[in-house]
C-alpha cells in the first residue's frame, strides 16, 4: 500500500471523530442547556438521570480528534491552535466545571442551586465556544509561512458569533430529541415544545450562514453555484429543507425517537455542507490535508495503534447506550 494513501485513512478517523463528538457530546451539552428550564428538583433529577451514564464517555471523541490532529496533521494543529487558543481555553475550562457540577450537585445538597446553575453555565460556555470556533475555522485564519500571524481574538467577528448561537440551539435540539427518546409525560412534553424553539432557529441559523459563507468567499461561492455543481449538490439544500420538515413533525408528534434522528440528520448534513465548502483544506484557504500530514512512516506507526483502539471506544460506547437503553426513572439513577 502507498504510504501516501494513510492521508485519507487519518481523514476519515478525524471526520469521524469529531462528528461523534459533536453529536454524542452535542446532546448531553444540549441537555445541559436544557437542565435549567426544568420546573422543579423531580424533573431536574430525570433530565440528569437521563445523560448520567453516558456523559463523560462522550467527550472521548474530543480527545480522539484532538490527538489525531496532532498526530496526523501537525502543521494544522501546529497552526489551528494559536489561532483558538483562547476559545479552546474557555471550552476546556467550561467543560470541568461542568463536570464538576454534575458530581457536586448529587453531592453537595447544601449548594444544589449553586452547581444547577454550574452544570447549565458550563453547558453553554463550552458550546458557544465551540460554535465560534466553526465559525473561525470557517472564514480561515492569518497565516504567514506555516505559522498563524493573527491575533488572539481574531476568532471573534459576526459570523463566529452567529455560528455559535446557531450551535446552542442545534445542540439544544439535540438535547431535545435526547429527552423525547427517553422520557415521559410532562417532561416529554416540555422537550418537545422547546425542540421546535430550537428548530425555528438552526433551520435560520443554517440558511444565514449557506448564504455568508459563499458571499464572503469566491472560491466557496464556485464551488456551489458554478454550473454544473449547483445541480449536483443541489439535492443536500433539498434534503436539509425535508429534514428540517420531519423533525418539526416528529416534534410535534407522537414519534419517540423522530425528533432526535432528525436533529442528527440536520447535523450530519451541516457537516456534509461544509466539508463541500472547504475540502481539501484542513487550515482553509492555506493548506490542505495532504500539505499539513506528517511523514508517511508516522502516519502507518500511530494507525495500528489507532486500528486497534477504534474498535474498542466503538464497543465500549455502544454497549454502554445498549445497557442503558429505554426510559429514565425517579426511582432509578445517579446518586
Amino acid at each position: 500500500m502507498n504510504a501516501l494513501n494513510f492521508v485519507p485513512v487519518w481523514t476519515l478517523i478525524l471526520g469521524a471523530g469529531i462528528f461523534f463528538y459533536v453529536l454524542l457530546d452535542g446532546f448531553d451539552l444540549g441537555v445541559g442547556m436544557l437542565y435549567n428550564f426544568m420546573p422543579d428538583t423531580r424533573s431536574r433529577n430525570l433530565v440528569m438521570n437521563a445523560i448520567a451514564p453516558v456523559w463523560d464517555g462522550n467527550e472521548t471523541w474530543l480527545v480522539l480528534g484532538g490527538v489525531a490532529l496532532l498526530a496526523a496533521f501537525p502543521l494544522a494543529f501546529a497552526i489551528l491552535i494559536p489561532a483558538l487558543y483562547f476559545p479552546i481555553l474557555v471550552m476546556l475550562l467550561a467543560l470541568v466545571f461542568r463536570g464538576v457540577a454534575f458530581e457536586f450537585r448529587f453531592r453537595d445538597a447544601e449548594h444544589k442551586t449553586f452547581w444547577d446553575h454550574g452544570f447549565f453555565y458550563g453547558s453553554l460556555i463550552a458550546t458557544m465556544a465551540q460554535g465560534m470556533m466553526l465559525g473561525a475555522f470557517i472564514q480561515g485564519f492569518k497565516v504567514e509561512g506555516r505559522a498563524f500571524a493573527g491575533g488572539p481574538l481574531d476568532f471573534l467577528t459576526p459570523f463566529s458569533v452567529l455560528t455559535g448561537i446557531a450551535l446552542v440551539f442545534g445542540y439544544a435540539l439535540l438535547g431535545a430529541g435526547w429527552l423525547v427518546l427517553k422520557t415521559e409525560d410532562d417532561i416529554q412534553a416540555r422537550a418537545r415544545r422547546y425542540g421546535r424553539v430550537c428548530l425555528a432557529v438552526v433551520v435560520i441559523g443554517i440558511v444565514v450562514v449557506s448564504l455568508w459563507t459563499p458571499l464572503a468567499n469566491d472560491a466557496v461561492f464556485s464551488r456551489w453555484f458554478s454550473w454544473p455543481n449547483i445541480l449536483i449538490l443541489s439535492p443536500v439544500p433539498v434534503a436539509t429543507a425535508l429534514v428540517a420538515w420531519a423533525t418539526w413533525r416528529a416534534l410535534g408528534g407522537a414519534s419517540q425517537s423522530g425528533g432526535f434522528i432528525g436533529a442528527v440528520g440536520l447535523f450530519a448534513l451541516s457537516y456534509i455542507g461544509i466539508t463541500i465548502s472547504l475540502f481539501p483544506m484542513i487550515v482553509p484557504h492555506h493548506y490542505t490535508l495532504m500539505q499539513a500530514a506528517s511523514p508517511p512512516g508516522t502516519q502507518a506507526f500511530l494507525l495500528v495503534g489507532t486500528l486497534f483502539l477504534l474498535p474498542v471506544i466503538l464497543f465500549y460506547s455502544g454497549w454502554s447506550y445498549w445497557v442503558f437503553r429505554g426510559k429514565v426513572r425517579a426511582d432509578v439513577g445517579y446518586h
